[in-house]
């Protein structure tokens, strides 16, 4: 392990022991949600919060820090809230503030608000300020370079040089971006219309009205790119692939509450879980529902369900059946649902099951070979641009930041067994090859996935900022000195 020679006069932080220190790696919703709730909680002595966030805002994260206005929430507004005891007050902040002005799609006929993903992240930003501008919170606008054991305490070193002795670490950072398909990213990398990772500011602006684009993924990346080139009047076509050829679903045509019951006999298998949530869908079909409902109750009983389930089942469900929850779990807005229809009824738009084979270039052109799933044909198209949406790059969560990697080598992090996230205990305390369980560093947000099952969603968010915040309140209180 990393051995350091402290100069205290160089360290800003708890050196005295008199207020606790807890340092909060990512200023995302996790991060922002965390700091919110552990400053309101009435700690005493109330500790010094201190979130690494580069970005300008707390609570867009990579998420909501976006500019594209086909990007937009994907649940409706009424049910997005900071706060878990009153669901609709992201819509009574939207009202207060007439945040969606001049967004005339933003209000769907039935009554549904769909904002752009921005003013989420607006919402969240607005409600971190009085914290920051008290002093409850402090905003250190630097990325993370390195987080090391000094003693007692954690040592956390900003890529501007600044170091802080803290009593509690949180990482509330998220998911790496898209990982190219290797072949593809060798062939295409220096090509001006190859776009890695469509989740950057500008990602698709060198994509042409008449392109020909290949997206590679079908998820929520996959509709957020194809609606934003819609919106930017491109009428080119478009193939969409992934391995099942799965595009994401919308919502129900009419609001329908949560249905089923998967908690008094808890499936122990993966694929008893399946035949559950089968029989339930066929029986809501029968009392004039739809799967969505059914899905709804899988999500609010998910955390629930997770945990019973064997690890050698979590990993067969994240190996077999989470593309399926994916599509059917996390869906898409309506304005993005049309803008796919369109181009599906336009013929614009094919989604193939397959993968991308071999590629190459010739004069700018991306000669792309397509095997299909179930087929032993491989078609070969041409395209002017590639864009790719497969999703998060779980696998290269340690190596995504370099004060991950460093923790990783010294013992104190490793992935978590079904390759969803961090491993960690279900106190959210990192658990590492070396060092075991460390109480003093937690994982927050959906880099906790892996312990917490459905840890997607924005109320789970919220819901695990809450537990989170309330794990560190209930460690400081341990560490501190009892009177005699």
């Amino acid at each position: 392990m990393n051995q350091l020679i402290v100069n205290p006069m160089t360290v800003s932080g708890a050196i005295s022991g008199e207020v606790p220190v807890v340092a909060i790696i990512g200023g995302g919703v996790s991060g922002a949600a965390t700091a919110f709730h552990l400053a309101l909680s009435k700690q005493t002595p109330a500790p010094q919060i201190i979130v690494f966030e580069p970005r300008a805002c707390l609570g867009k994260g990579l998420a909501y820090d976006t500019t594209e206005p086909a990007h937009r929430i994907n649940v409706p507004a009424a049910r997005m809230s900071l706060l878990t005891d009153e669901p609709d007050h992201f819509l009574g902040w939207i009202a207060a503030h007439s945040a969606t002005a001049g967004d005339d799609d933003a209000l769907r006929p039935d009554g549904a608000l769909f904002p752009r993903r921005s003013v989420f992240g607006d919402y969240v930003n607005a409600m971190l300020q009085p914290l920051v501008t008290s002093g409850a919170v402090q905003h250190r606008r630097s990325a993370v370079a390195h987080v090391l054991r000094d003693g007692a305490h954690w040592l956390v070193i900003g890529e501007d040089g600044t170091r802080t002795k803290a009593d509690i670490v949180v990482i509330a950072t998220s998911h790496p971006p898209p990982v190219a398909p290797g072949q593809l990213q060798a062939v295409l990398k220096d090509h001006p219309r190859f776009v890695p990772d469509p989740t950057r500011a500008g990602a698709l602006a060198a994509i042409r009205p008449t392109d020909r684009v290949l997206v590679v993924g079908n998820g929520l990346t996959s509709a957020d790119v194809i609606a934003a080139l819609a919106l930017n009047d491109h009428k080119g076509p478009i193939t969409a692939i992934s391995r099942r050829g799965l595009r994401s679903r919308g919502h129900a045509p009419v609001a329908q509450d949560p249905t089923g019951d998967f908690l008094t006999a808890p499936a122990l298998t993966a694929r008893a879980l399946l035949k559950n949530i089968r029989t339930a869908i066929r029986q809501a079909a029968l009392d004039g529902g739809t799967w969505h409902g059914v899905i709804d109750q899988v999500r609010a009983q998910g955390q629930a369900l997770w945990q019973v389930l064997p690890l050698v089942e979590r990993q067969r469900i994240v190996r077999h059946l989470r593309p399926f929850w994916d599509v059917h779990r996390f869906r898409v807005a309506p304005q993005v649902e049309a803008a796919l229809d369109t181009a599906i009824a336009e013929e614009r738009l094919e989604i193939l099951a397959g993968s991308v084979a071999p590629s190459r270039i010739e004069a700018d052109a991306i000669h792309c070979m397509l095997r299909l799933r179930r087929s032993p044909a491989i078609i070969e198209k041409t395209y002017d641009a590639v864009v790719v949406t497969t999703g998060p790059g779980h696998g290269g969560i340690l190596a995504s930041q370099p004060f991950l990697a460093e923790l990783s080598r010294n013992g104190y992090l490793e992935l978590d067994p079904t390759g969803l996230g961090l491993s960690c205990t279900r106190n959210s305390e990192a658990v590492g090859p070396v060092t075991g369980v460390t109480p003093s560093l937690l994982i927050a947000g959906p880099l906790a996935r892996g312990t917490f099952g459905e840890l997607m969603g924005l109320p789970q968010v919220t819901d695990h900022a809450v537990f989170v915040a309330s794990r560190i309140a209930e460690c400081l209180q341990a560490q501190t000195p009892k009177k005699a």
